[in-house]
């Protein structure tokens, strides 16, 4: 003898689906609700840790492998393309200038990070390093021009740099646009 339950549940269920005959189902969406799980928010820096541009700031991790002969740029996340343009084009004048011939990777590494701590102090937006293009070196290859563009996109006050233009150094140099300090 059946349970009266189980009578109740299936005559539940009949009224429940001739209710929903004529209801389509609605398409998937791109949203997700979320779980009310919060994620824990990301320690802040030391000042001194962001504006950290010395020389042990700088790793020798390579981000970007170059050959001799070519151009390369960068314009850090969030700053429009025209920031680049505008430093390839001159918009700013040289301030100062650091050159390269001679050092090794160490020694480039620290004054390099030395030059640009001196440069944001005293408030110059664009600056030129001068890198050489790496003839002398073992394999002719550009072994500063390398570690120079690597250093720089690690620096917290590089919004952008590129090869200079051929009076300026060329592909042997580079142009440095720092963060205005107010």
């Amino acid at each position: 003898m059946p349970r009266k339950d189980s009578v109740v549940d299936g005559e539940e269920i009949s009224l429940f689906q001739a209710a929903m005959r004529d209801v389509a189902p609605l398409s998937a969406s791109d949203k997700i609700v979320s779980g009310g799980i919060k994620a824990s928010p990301f320690p802040r820096k030391n000042k001194s840790q962001e504006n950290a541009t010395s020389e042990d700031a700088l790793t020798d991790y390579v981000f970007i492998e170059i050959e001799a002969g070519d151009e390369w740029s960068f314009v850090r996340p969030g700053m429009p393309h025209q920031t680049l343009r505008r430093l390839r084009r001159g918009h700013w004048r040289i301030q100062d200038s650091l050159d390269l011939h001679g050092y090794t990777r160490d020694e480039a590494r620290q004054t390099l990070g030395a030059f640009l701590d001196i440069c944001v102090q005293q408030k110059f937006r664009c600056v030129r390093v001068i890198h050489g293009k790496g003839l002398s070196s073992r394999n002719r290859d550009p072994v500063l021009k390398t570690s120079v563009g690597n250093w720089l996109m690690q620096c917290s006050d590089v919004l952008a740099f590129c090869q200079a233009k051929p009076e300026d150094g060329g592909g042997g140099a580079i142009l440095i646009l720092l963060k205005s300090k107010v």
